[in-house]
């Protein structure tokens, strides 16, 4: 992996108090270094200029920037990579398009779709869920609980595939100490964080759990 960011994703996402812009600047205020811009059936004119201006407030902060599905964009405005859902575009298209300095990520939902990936690719992590139920995501597949992470992780250990594996789905800062002792690599969140009262500050202390659970 390129960066040890990925620890810590967050994913953009809309409320009637913040907009995508909004949710990432508040995630970067509360210290997440990685953000994934994720804009399902906005337009195109909509998306590009957002990513613009999400990768500056990210550029600025030392930040990874990610482009959720297009690759074109991501590659036009330099982004620092893409996460490719599983009726995307294939990893090693975009790895053809975006060359071997790009982070590439995928969505997995079983370890049988982890191997499917291999098979043709390598992408830089996978980002595996859900977790439990959330309303953020249309098309939900069937959820992992912290069991399902435990018996990916194994089998991944099994068969030392040693790519990071990012958990995603519905999870809250309380969440966090059970899933990093499942073995996952990472935590990447969305909605849990604009919920709270005070989003700036419950990201700021998911990076403190964070940080102190990989210490």
């Amino acid at each position: 992996m390129k960066n040890n960011n990925y620890r810590l994703q967050f994913i953009t996402h809309h409320t009637d108090c913040y907009s995508y812009v909004d949710s990432a600047r508040l995630a970067l205020e509360g210290g997440c270094r990685w953000v994934q811009l994720r804009m399902k059936g906005a337009e195109h004119g909509e998306l590009e200029e957002t990513a613009r201006l999400v990768q500056r407030m990210c550029r600025e902060s030392g930040a990874t920037f990610i482009i959720d599905d297009d690759v074109l964009l991501a590659k036009r405005i330099g982004a620092d990579g893409v996460h490719l859902g599983k009726e995307d575009m294939p990893v090693a298209e975009a790895r053809a398009i975006l060359g071997a300095e790009a982070i590439i990520g995928a969505t997995v939902n079983t370890f049988d779709d982890i191997e499917a990936q291999l098979r043709s690719s390598c992408p830089d992590y996978f980002g595996c869920g859900p977790f439990r139920f959330t309303t953020t995501k249309k098309r939900l597949a069937p959820t992992l609980g912290v069991e399902g992470y435990v018996e990916i992780i194994s089998r991944m250990r099994a068969k030392n595939i040693a790519i990071p594996l990012v958990a995603i789905g519905g999870i809250t800062k309380a969440d966090i100490p059970l899933l990093v002792a499942s073995g996952v690599n990472g935590i990447a969140l969305s909605g849990s964080v604009l919920q709270a009262d005070n989003p700036a500050k419950e990201m700021q202390e998911i990076v403190s759990i964070i940080n102190h659970l990989n210490n």
